[in-house]
């Protein structure tokens, strides 16, 4: 008898997983491709400026939506993470140097794009001296120089054993400083191996307390096989630490090598954890099964300063 080994072409460093089939997605998570002349008319600018989004990279479900409404997150220091987490759609493997130019090319595909909030995430560069905060620090001050009136949002990696790297991101004083928790503490071994829960959450404090003007925002998955109870702690331990914005979406199984979908959350709890995200003091609170960390974070933040505005 012969095994049939399927090698997943994107992720070789998977192969050694074994496969999870990927389950019949719910009506209520199903979305239409994308086909918006703007959608590629922002895929042909991301192209044309040589751009790596997150929308592509992760494969989220959303990018037919945001793309057709010029709205992109861009993947600043390359397509390849050092890391590879069990739900992660981006590759693994070493990463290319970092490119001097990028900053400027971020800038003007901002600028060009006449966003009024952009979303400046990155892969892990663990091999990196400052695992790539130098050069968030640079693309935000690229942003501000050729886009001024474009509110920042940055969503960064934890720089795990790069002590005070969080604040070179925060002295460039993005608008929002954004890091994903991604999981309960428990399914951490698991789901993020790579990374540590606590120091996650040190990151977020460390860059509040440094710079308490910036709002900032965390993240979590949901469909993992947590606990209600435990998304509940993790709510309490962002607050603790002083989290401003919280968004929660379910998790989506990129291929059979990932990790599985314990459970497609119905939209009624979803509510249920906005409800009590909002009741614990987030002032910001996005939770629904199409939910990702930057998904609407511009209308979003547009109406908070609305109303503070008002206020």
């Amino acid at each position: 008898m012969t095994t049939r080994i399927v090698i997943d072409r994107r992720h070789p460093e998977k192969a050694h997983r074994p496969d999870n089939p990927i389950q019949r997605k719910p009506d209520w998570i199903r979305v239409k491709a994308p086909n918006h002349p703007v959608y590629k008319e922002t895929r042909e600018l991301m192209r044309a400026n040589g751009l790596v989004t997150v929308c592509e990279e992760a494969a989220c479900p959303n990018i037919g939506e945001c793309w057709s409404q010029r709205h992109a997150t861009m993947m600043i220091m390359g397509d390849t993470c050092t890391r590879a987490c069990s739900f992660c759609n981006v590759r693994t493997g070493l990463p290319l140097p970092l490119d001097p130019t990028e900053p400027d090319r971020v800038a003007d595909a901002v600028a060009k794009l006449g966003l009024r909030h952009v979303v400046v995430t990155s892969v892990d560069r663990d091999d990196l001296a400052d695992g790539g905060a130098a050069h968030f620090a640079a693309v935000i001050g690229a942003i501000r120089a050729a886009a001024p009136a474009t509110t920042i949002e940055v969503l960064t990696p934890d720089f795990l054993r790069k002590p005070n790297c969080g604040d070179i991101v925060a002295d460039a004083r993005p608008d929002v400083f954004n890091h994903n928790l991604e999981t309960v503490p428990r399914l951490y071994p698991t789901i993020r191996p790579g990374a540590r829960y606590y120091q996650s959450l040190r990151l977020l404090d460390t860059v509040k307390q440094r710079a308490p003007g910036i709002f900032t925002k965390s993240g979590l998955m949901v469909g993992l096989g947590e606990t209600r109870i435990e998304i509940m702690q993790t709510m309490d331990d962002l607050r603790v630490a002083d989290v401003d914005f919280l968004t929660i979406g379910q998790y989506l199984q990129p291929t059979v090598k990932h990790a599985a979908v314990a459970e497609f959350v119905p939209p009624a709890v979803f509510e249920e954890y906005a409800a009590l995200a909002r009741a614990k003091g987030f002032l910001l609170v996005s939770a629904t099964p199409l939910t990702r960390s930057s998904y609407h974070a511009d209308s979003d933040f547009a109406a908070l300063a609305a109303a503070r505005n008002r206020g």
